[in-house]
């Protein structure tokens, strides 16, 4: 099936090099929800995930000639999103540093006293909770299905170090998923 599937991606990013329309169509057709879910992990705010995910969109057409393994599309992709949603945190939170001192924060909310969700929602709840290492590693590992190899090459980091994280991350996920457990109970 692996081997299918590679040579449809290298099939796809040869007719996109190419400059056909129906294969661009076919690229975001595929992969537009799958790489916004994963932008949305990355940002809280649904409005900056669609513009990053348009950002993601155009630096695939611009760099998709310069693809060297057509059977990496996934990982390709994946890190052309991640790259673009990184950029955007650094910008806002450099932003939001900047206007931070002068910040009412009387008017934020405990979000300890969120109601009880059902268990998909304490997963989603769950991933906001840990940090974004954490997240982006457990969301390329478990909702994308993406392999260790595949992961650290999204991420550019070694294969043992993405092995480290999902096993912090997972910890961290059980803890806080428990703790959360045991504020309904």
């Amino acid at each position: 099936m692996k081997n299918k599937q590679a040579i449809y991606y290298e099939l796809l990013v040869l007719r996109c090099r190419r400059g056909h329309k129906d294969a661009l169509e076919e690229l975001v057709r595929s992969w537009e929800k799958q790489l916004f879910f994963y932008v949305r992990r990355l940002v809280d705010d649904e409005q900056d995930a669609w513009q990053i995910l348009q950002q993601t969109w155009l630096k695939v057409l611009r760099g998709i000639k310069n693809l060297r393994e057509p059977c990496k599309l996934p990982a390709w992709l994946y890190g052309i999103a991640r790259n673009t949603a990184l950029s955007h945190l650094r910008t806002k939170y450099s932003q939001e540093a900047f206007f931070e001192s002068n910040a009412d924060t009387s008017k934020i909310e405990d979000y300890n006293s969120a109601i009880h969700f059902d268990n998909a929602e304490q997963v989603y709840y769950g991933l906001g909770r840990v940090s974004l290492p954490h997240r982006e590693v457990l969301t390329l590992f478990f909702l994308q299905d993406l392999s260790i190899d595949e992961i650290a090459d999204v991420l550019g980091i070694p294969v043992g170090t993405v092995k480290s994280r999902l096993h912090y991350a997972k910890q961290t996920l059980k803890t806080v998923l428990e703790k959360e457990a045991g504020n309904y109970e």
